[in-house]
């Protein structure tokens, strides 16, 4: 399944900006390969950020939750093979573990689920102050 290793975590204050990587040793798997970032509250399940379709007949499409529409941004760097997620606007809301996780071929299910994924980074700490 290929392996995730994430980076760019750290400490912030509010109203900040963090800019989180996933490297991902399968990148060029293009066919089939998407990539999503999740986090975990303190306290809270895992649940899904956002989403990038690097291959299949959505390539290049993007899907984010409610609560950070707006605010993040995921793009895929063909270059350096890695998906990144731009978080700015940051609040102490946003505090957690931000991992993130591949699949090969189509959801099965909604994007934002974890069991949809079969591979997941280690996660990196995100923490922001106010």
């Amino acid at each position: 399944q290929g392996q995730l290793e994430e980076s760019g975590g750290g400490s912030v204050q509010a109203g900040g900006s963090l800019r989180l990587s996933c490297k991902d040793s399968r990148f060029y798997d293009r066919n089939t390969r998407r990539i999503a970032w999740f986090r975990e509250l303190p306290g809270k399940e895992r649940e899904g950020v956002a989403v990038i379709h690097i291959g299949g007949e959505n390539v290049g499409r993007t899907d984010y939750a409610d609560y950070v529409q707006g605010r993040f941004a995921i793009s895929q760097d063909a270059i350096d093979k890695s998906v990144n997620l731009l978080m700015t606007n940051l609040s102490p809301q946003d505090t957690g573990t931000y991992y993130c996780a591949a699949r090969l071929g189509r959801f099965s299910g909604a994007w934002y689920r974890p069991d949809q994924y079969s591979s997941w980074g280690q996660g990196t700490q995100v923490t922001v102050s106010s």
